[in-house]
């Protein structure tokens, strides 16, 4: 079974392989790696530090790194834009440990295949519970109760922007904070651009 959903596609997973040891060896966590298509593909790298916190200067040290190791190994055909950011408050959640961390925390979560007639859930987190295979994570349903999911049968989950989550994070005075790197192919220069996340919300 998968350890985590920080990747998705195998393109995903190649990438993410190459940059976490980086990621890693500079201090930081990655949370989620997605190639999206288009036109122009974006490559977006989530991360954080130890504590969740993650601010300018992070992602741009992140997205420095993560440049240079990916114009060494080539794996992405082509010109890309590269955004760096913090997850966010209401982050996607993608190890089995994030269900623990942000229990008592509405989440929305999807999974592969149908669970009791539904594939689309939301409620609060109670946690997880076993480890590898056996592994589910635990959310506090409004009609069924609570609910155990297997971890390897989820496909997404992402926590729910609510007045209690908002205010945890103010607590914490870690405000989300994205940094976009526009890269292209066998090109050094970086240019950074901070995204106000209310913007953000509107795309």
């Amino acid at each position: 079974m998968p350890s985590n959903m920080l990747a998705k596609t195998p393109i995903d997973e190649k990438i993410a392989r190459i940059i976490e040891p980086s990621a890693e060896g500079l201090g930081y966590r990655l949370v989620r790696v997605r190639l999206m298509g288009g036109r122009r593909p974006t490559l977006q790298v989530m991360a954080e530090r130890p504590d969740g916190g993650m601010d300018v200067d992070d992602c741009a040290e992140l997205s420095r790194t993560v440049s240079a190791v990916l114009d060494v190994e080539d794996p992405i055909d082509g010109e890309y834009v590269l955004e760096v950011s913090s997850p966010g408050i209401d982050r996607p959640l993608t190890r089995a440990e994030d269900f623990d961390r942000y229990k008592g925390f509405e989440a929305r979560v999807e999974t592969h295949d149908m669970i009791e007639g539904r594939k689309r859930w939301r409620g609060t987190l109670i946690g997880s519970s076993g480890e590898g295979p056996s592994a589910e994570i635990v959310l506090s349903h409004e009609e069924l109760g609570e609910v155990a999911l297997p971890f390897d049968a989820l496909a997404d989950a992402k926590l729910i922007l609510t007045d209690a989550l908002i205010a945890e994070s103010l607590k914490g005075g870690k405000p989300p904070i994205e940094i976009e790197a526009d890269t292209t192919e066998n090109t050094e220069d970086t240019t950074l651009e901070r995204v106000d996340p209310a913007q953000e919300e509107e795309k």
